[in-house]
Parts: structure tokens; sequence; C-alpha cells
């Protein structure tokens, strides 16, 4: 097993002492599998809200203030909860939370099929957030233990599971419940059952390897800086995905909105170039994490959000051809961050994996749902074509990677 030696993490987590044979490596390759499959499962039931918000629209008679709203209640309860359940399992590591927090995602797609009032449709909302809550923090810290050191793969093959599954949600929603009415949500609690069967399972695996991941005492660990220097890199980290968040929840929330407002497409047509964006996200964050462990962790972030720049700005003013075009691009460089993101801030704060994922996970959810309620705000004041206009400057804020401390070695072969 090769580790990397400059990942701090080494030097307060013990190394995962079972994998030793073949046969015990297949087993957490199959452990890491599980949990980016749970989270494909996860992120496409969270994919629904975005794909049936024209639906909901209509049928509900909501401004685009009260869709952004509805953003706003799931990435609120997503993200407040994430960083606190990541600090308390950090020091009293809970497995059985895996199945159990799936459970009020189960509950909020139930309800969300028999909802006939705005206030109840964001409770509906609000219960999907709580479960993504608690699966995250848990999930990304067994993706940790069962990387076999290559942290960076296992973080993207964890991130590229919510990726893909957030790429399937809209064309499902086409299939199942567009045109077909809003009781065939209850479907997808056929995918939330399948994510709680998963999940026991993995957090019995879980459960009987953690004496072989607690934290090493009386060693130190992380790069060779300072308190305020370590705070200033994540604070960096933050603003950097705040930009990247945000530009994403203009293009998850809004984009069918704007393709069928600018180049009048119907729902169906819409959710396809949706699903386009969403594939292209998929693969940049699967190439993201693995070219970070050999390259490099800040030349990933420094490519990913500063290079997306061109192609944002260049978005509000061409046709629907090179609107698809572009979008791709955008999604497949952007996306390349975040596991990079990730490993970068668990480095620089060793021995806190679940509280880090927590944040930033957290931040993500929280910048996405704030983002998205002020620009269905503004949507409604100045036009969802501004909205796009005005958010194409944010990866500019990328070049903010130059504050970036250099903590790590690339990886050779």
């Amino acid at each position: 097993m090769n580790t990397t030696t400059t990942d701090p993490m080494t030097a307060t987590i013990a190394a995962p002492q079972p994998i030793h044979t073949s046969q015990q490596s297949g087993l957490a390759m199959n452990i890491l599998g599980a949990v980016a499959f749970v989270h494909l499962l996860n992120d496409l039931i969270q994919a629904l809200l975005p794909s049936i918000y024209p639906m909901l629209k209509a049928e509900f008679s909501l401004s685009f203030t009260q869709v952004g709203l509805i953003t706003l209640t799931f990435q609120c309860t997503a993200s407040l909860l994430q960083p606190w359940i990541g600090l308390y399992t950090d020091r009293r590591p809970l497995p059985f939370l895996l199945p159990v927090g799936m459970c009020f995602t189960l509950l909020g797609v139930l309800m969300l099929a028999v909802v006939t009032s705005f206030p109840t449709l964001l409770v509906a909302a609000g219960l999907i957030g709580v479960g993504s809550s608690t699966f995250h923090p848990e999930a990304s810290r067994v993706a940790r233990m069962a990387s076999g050191g290559r942290y960076g793969f296992a973080q993207s093959l964890f991130q590229v599971g919510g990726n893909v599954g957030s790429a399937l949600g809209p064309l499902l929603a086409a299939a199942v419940i567009v045109g077909r009415g809003q009781g065939n949500i209850a479907w997808f609690s056929l995918l939330a059952m399948l994510a709680i069967a998963v999940l026991y399972t993995v957090s019995r695996w879980y459960s009987s390897h953690l004496a072989s991941f607690k934290p090493k005492t009386g060693g130190h660990g992380g790069p060779n800086l300072s308190r305020n220097k370590v705070m200033g890199a994540l604070g960096v980290l933050a603003l950097l995905v705040f930009s990247k968040y945000i530009y994403m929840a203009s293009l998850s929330s809004y984009y069918t909105f704007y393709l069928i407002d600018k180049f009048h497409l119907s729902i169906g047509s819409a959710q396809l170039y949706l699903f386009l964006f969403l594939a292209a996200v998929a693969a940049g964050t699967f190439m993201g994490g693995p070219i970070g462990d050999r390259i490099g962790r800040k030349r990933v972030i420094w490519i990913s959000i500063l290079g997306a720049a061109p192609f944002t700005l260049l978005l509000p003013y061409v046709d629907l051809f090179w609107t698809a075009v572009l979008t791709v691009i955008i999604g497949f460089v952007i996306s390349s961050a975040f596991s990079a993101i990730v490993v970068f801030a668990q480095e620089l704060v060793p021995g806190k994996v679940g509280m880090i994922a927590g944040i930033f996970f957290g931040l993500m959810f929280g910048v996405s749902g704030i983002a998205a309620a002020a620009m269905g705000h503004l949507a409604d004041v100045s036009g969802i074509a501004y909205v796009y206009k005005l958010c194409s400057y944010l990866p500019l804020l990328g070049i903010l990677t130059v504050l970036l401390p250099h903590i790590e070695q690339p990886k050779k072969k």
C-alpha cells in the first residue's frame, strides 16, 4: 500500500491496518464502491427537487423567489447540521447513523409525493436535507478509511457517485414524474430503501474496523504552518467553494428555466441539456481526485476554478449549440476542484476528517441554497438572463488560489 509521505493525516490516523491481503483490500474497495453507490442514490433523490421545479412552479403557482426558498430550505438543513455531526463523530463515531439518516430522506420523498401546500413542500425538502447532512460526513470518513492511502482517488470516487446521481436525476424525473403527476415521486422511495439496506451493510463494516483507524496518541501531524496560516488557508478554500458553488447553483437550479426562456425549449428538452451539464460535472469530479494525487491538489484547484472563467464569461452571449458545448466544458473543468479542496483541507487539519467533510459539504450546500434563493429573487426582478451574466464573473475568484500554502509534493510514478 502506497501513501503520500507529505499527507499529514498519516501522522495522526493509523494506517489502514486491516488491509494487508488482497482479499481484505478487495473488501475495502467494495465498501468504497458501496458508499459511492449510495452517494449516487442520495444525490439522485436530491436532484428531484430542481428537476421538478417547473412542474411544482405551475402546480403550486410559485414565484421564482419561492422556488429559491425551496432550495434554500433543503440546502440549509443539509448544511447547518453537517459540521456538527462531523465534529461529534470525529470523537465518537456513529456507524449506524448512516442508515438512520437515510430514513429521513425516505420520509421526505414520501411526503413530497403527497404535499398540497407550499409550507409542507418546504418541510419535505427540509427532511431530505436532514438525510443528506447525516450521510456526507460519515460516508466521507468511510471512503477515507477504505482508500488504502489513495485519498484523492477515494474522495473523487465517492464524490463522482453523487455527481452521477445528480446527472441521472433529471432524466428519471422526466421519465417518471413530469407529465404524470406529483404522486409518481413516491417511486423514488424505492431508491431510498435500497440506500438504507446498503448503508446497513456498510455500517457493520465501519463498526468492525473502527479500532484499526483510531487516532494515534502522542504524535504530531499536519503541515509545518502556524494556526493563523492554517485558518487563512481554510478561509481561501471556503471562498473558492463560494465562487464554484454559487455558479454551479445558477446552472443546477435555473438552467432549465434559462433554456426555456431564451431558446423556447420544452421542459423535457431542457432537462436533457441539464443532464449533459451534470454528466460533465460527474466526469470532471472523477478526474480531479486522481490528478490531484499525481500532480498536486493546488494545481488542480488553479486549473479548475480560474480555468473555467473564459467559458463562463462567454456563455450568456452564445446560441443554443454553443450553450450546450460551453456548459459541458464548464461542468467538466469547474467540478474537478471539489475533491482536491476537501483533501487539501483534510491535510491542513489532520485527524478531523468528519468535521472537515461536514464543513465543506455543508458550506457547499449552504452557499448553494442561499445563492439559489438570492438568484430566484434577482430573476423575478431582472430576468433569468441577467442572473447568468452576473454569475459569469464568479470563477475569476480562482485567482485566490495563489494564497494557498505549498504543503505537498506531486506524486511521481
